[in-house]
Formats: C-alpha cells, structure tokens, sequence
C-alpha cells in the first residue's frame, strides 16, 4: 500500500536565544518576514505540498503561535465594520488554513525528542518535519520536490544543499552514492554532525525539511541522550539508516537562515523586494543610501 505524506511537524520549543531581547517575551517564530511570521511561510510551504494536517511542538511563553493560527473574533468584527474587506480577507485566511494541534514540549532537550512528543498524533505514518528557521524561497516548495520522492521511493527523504568551505562544519554532512539517471537525488550512506571541513564526507549540508517513515520513532526511542541530556534527530536518523534506505534530495530554491540575524536581514530585504506594492518603493530606497 502506498503511503502518503499527509502530517506536517514544526518543533517550534527554542528559546531563540540569538535574538534577544526581542524573543524575551515572543516566540522567535513568530518574528516576521516583511509582514508574516517566519512559521506562516513554513506552514504555507506544507499546505502547497499536500499536507492538510499540522503539529507544533510549542513550549512555555509559545502562546502568541496558537493565538495567530486562531480565529480573532474582535479583530474581524472590527475589520468588518470598517469595511476593510481585504485585510479582513487575509486574517480569516490564516484562521481558516487546516487543522492545527499542538504538543507542548516542557523542556527543550534536541530536536530529535521534540520530534520523538509528535509521536502520538503523527501514528504510524510518515511525515514532514520542518524548521521555520529555514525560509526556503522556491518556484516549487521544497517540501513538495522531497514528496515527490518520497511517492516514487516510499523511503525517508532529507532535503540538502551544497555548502563549500569552512561553513560546512555547521551543519549535519552526507555521505552518499549517487542515482542514477538523477543529479539532484542520492542514496544516503552515513551522516556526520558539524565535522571539521577536512573530515566532511561530502559538501552535501542538511538543512531543515525532513520527511520520515513512522520507523524514526522507535530509532528516537533507543538513541541515547547526548550532551545537555538532549537528543539529537540526526542520532535517530543514523539509527534508521541501518533498518532502511534514506535519500537525500538537492532542492532547487533560495534558502534563507532566519534563524541568523544577518540571514534573518537578508531575508527581510529579499522578500520585501519581491512583495507587489512595496518592492518598487523599496528598491529606489536602497538605491539612495550612500553605503
């Protein structure tokens, strides 16, 4: 029988540490892109690739992410009386875009048990999980190439990209095998955490969309914690790759870290530029500033 991707999972826990103060008392996730959260694009992103379903892992002081996703009763019967039928058209938008659950995570301990608590609702299925840190601007989501993948392979699919030099000790690093007959697709064979550049198996990076077999629950389960007591996702996903095949897809798209302040700032003036009724404006602005 094949199986579909359907559920979307956003851990969404951090404490967003690197953009303090302004994550002292907002979800970092909730910071915005030009006019939209930063975990809106994601979701948007798992909508346009067939999932109708989405789980955020959310932790202490996450609260204003459930109060967006919801319906603001005041705000539309405000916006309606006003006449201001457009923006009230994109308020309701976002209240009427699927369902939502949420799972709260008490302690933030790695990604891998963030992703270990959406093991209830998620069953025994396969799913996404993506990191709204990752803004991934492409023509056709990110996360809808790696379905595609996963629907002709029925295995765990991770989206990676290329990364040369020293920045690749910042990420998870594949070793691979090519497919054949595809230049974009590769037979994961191991994958090492942050290694020194001259140790990288590979220039092939992990970033943040993953699409996973209900098998990395049991992985997650017999992995041992690491430093911090946290576990990593990247341990579970090591423990898979005995049990089954894994690929990893080179995305084609713009990825932006706006988990980083200068990623976040590039992405800002990016997405603002492209943006009808303001990229114009916007542009001649930065044309005039004597840098």
């Amino acid at each position: 029988m094949t199986m579909k991707v359907r559920k979307a999972v956003f851990p969404a826990a951090g404490l967003g540490t690197r953009f303090l103060p302004a994550t002292k008392a907002q979800p970092k996730e909730m910071l915005p892109l030009v006019d939209k959260p930063i975990i809106q694009y994601g979701v948007e992103e798992a909508m346009a690739s067939g999932c109708d379903q989405i789980l955020i892992i959310t932790g202490r002081g996450k609260q204003s992410i459930e109060d967006h996703f919801d319906v603001s009763y005041e705000l539309e019967k405000m916006l309606e009386e006003r006449g201001k039928t457009d923006l009230l058209k994109i308020v309701r938008s976002i209240s009427d875009m699927m369902h939502i659950a949420y799972v709260r995570q008490k302690e933030a301990l790695g990604l891998g048990h963030a992703v270990l608590m959406a093991r209830e609702l998620v069953g025994n299925e396969p799913f996404a999980v993506l990191l709204a840190d990752d803004v991934i601007d492409a023509e056709v989501p990110c996360l809808k190439q790696m379905v595609k993948v996963f629907d002709e392979t029925q295995c765990s699919v991770l989206a990676t990209q290329i990364v040369e030099g020293k920045m690749i000790s910042s990420y998870g690093v594949l070793d691979v095998k090519p497919v054949a007959g595809n230049d974009r697709l590769f037979e994961i064979k191991n994958m090492v955490e942050k290694p020194k550049p001259e140790e990288a198996p590979s220039n092939l990076a992990i970033i943040g969309r993953y699409i996973l077999t209900p098998a990395i629950f049991d992985c997650l389960a017999e992995t041992p914690t690491g430093t911090g007591g946290e576990l990593q996702l990247t341990d579970g996903m090591r423990l898979l790759l005995r049990k089954e095949k894994m690929y990893a897809c080179v995305y084609e798209g713009r990825r932006h870290d706006a988990g980083d302040k200068l990623g976040f700032l590039k992405a800002t003036v990016e997405f603002a530029l492209k943006r009808d009724g303001l990229g114009e404006q916007f542009r001649e602005y930065l044309k005039g500033l004597k840098l």
